[in-house]
């Protein structure tokens, strides 16, 4: 046997192809997106609805868009606006202080505090906001003075309840004592809502109870209690609509007054109503979307962006997009 049959015969492992076999030049492989038809016909159903609603505002001639522009900036319904924005403010700010105050006595060791407050926000929240505002109204017929002075003793001042009690006056106390039973669970809730360390941490500092509560648990239980507080505030806003039982002209009573005294109006004048709800709805969303910005400092690792910064960030998503559609 040759020395040629027993030897092994090397592989180039590099070794070219040969010249008359044409190589396949590799293709840019793209990902696809997963397919997802039924979002798609999601979308075209709520699109099409979107549009008939639309459509049928601006052609049916029940709305009479003519009369609601006429009606839109009067000064009737704009005294009555400021009328609103008014009960809302004060009732906003009274029925704030009120239910911090009832949240924390019902946080206090005094059984007496934890008893009265309980007391309040069962009774206000248990009874409608429009008996309230006929109690308060009619609320001479029971007391026709008020008086200042010893307890059952002497009085020092007397008052005229008639006098005393005017329309914005038992408004804006109706409001403010009913808001104040719901302004005080979103409250404790928020109080709750911090963990028992950072109360625990601050006591050991021998910091006051006062400070301990301003500086330390009050700003971590605004991230909790801003939202919360904001829809009982929209809503706050809403139910002034009911003052006009207790005989103050605001948005809605000038628009019923008007409307009585042109009944052929009366659909402008509720839409004319409802869009400066909506206005005054929104521009309270947007001061919520920052004061919470605000408050989740430290909270998030990233603070959520503004309207603004979503628009420039999906505008240079889409740009990108059709970079890379354009470069395939």
């Amino acid at each position: 046997m040759s020395e040629l049959q027993g030897a092994a015969v090397p592989l180039a492992v590099d070794e070219a192809p040969p010249a008359d076999v044409p190589s396949k030049p590799l293709k840019a492989q793209r990902v696809q997106p997963l397919r997802r038809p039924g979002r798609w016909i999601a979308t075209a159903v709520v699109l099409v609805l979107v549009a008939q609603i639309v459509h049928g505002l601006a052609t049916n001639p029940f709305y009479q868009w003519d009369r609601f522009r006429y009606w839109f900036l009067r000064p009737t319904v704009l005294d009555g606006l400021l009328v609103t924005l008014e009960v809302a403010a004060l009732s906003a700010v009274l029925g704030l202080l009120g239910g911090v105050l009832l949240a924390l006595a019902r946080q206090s060791g005094s059984p007496v505090l934890r008893a009265v407050s309980w007391t309040y926000t069962w009774l206000f929240r248990s009874v409608p906001l429009i008996v309230v505002l006929i109690f308060l109204y009619n609320f001479s017929a029971l007391y026709r003075t008020l008086s200042l002075g010893v307890p059952f003793g002497p009085a020092f001042v007397t008052f005229d309840e008639s006098r005393l009690a005017t329309d914005m006056t038992v408004a804006v106390a109706g409001l403010s004592l009913n808001e104040a039973a719901y302004a005080a669970e979103v409250v404790r809730g928020g109080i709750l809502s911090v963990d028992q360390g950072q109360h625990e941490a601050a006591a050991a500092l021998g910091l006051p109870r006062g400070y301990q509560f301003t500086r330390i648990v009050l700003p971590q239980a605004l991230r909790s209690i801003t939202p919360n507080y904001v829809n009982q505030l929209i809503g706050l806003i809403k139910s002034t609509s009911l003052v006009f039982y207790v005989s103050l002209l605001d948005l809605f009573g000038s628009v019923q007054t008007m409307g009585s005294t042109y009944p052929g109006d009366i659909v402008p004048l509720l839409l004319v109503a409802t869009v400066w709800y909506l206005v005054l709805t929104s521009a309270v969303s947007v001061v919520q979307f920052y004061v919470e910005r605000y408050f989740a400092r430290g909270a998030t690792r990233a603070l959520p962006p503004t309207p603004l910064q979503k628009a420039r960030a999906g505008l240079a998503e889409f740009r990108a997009r059709l970079r890379r559609e354009a470069a395939v």
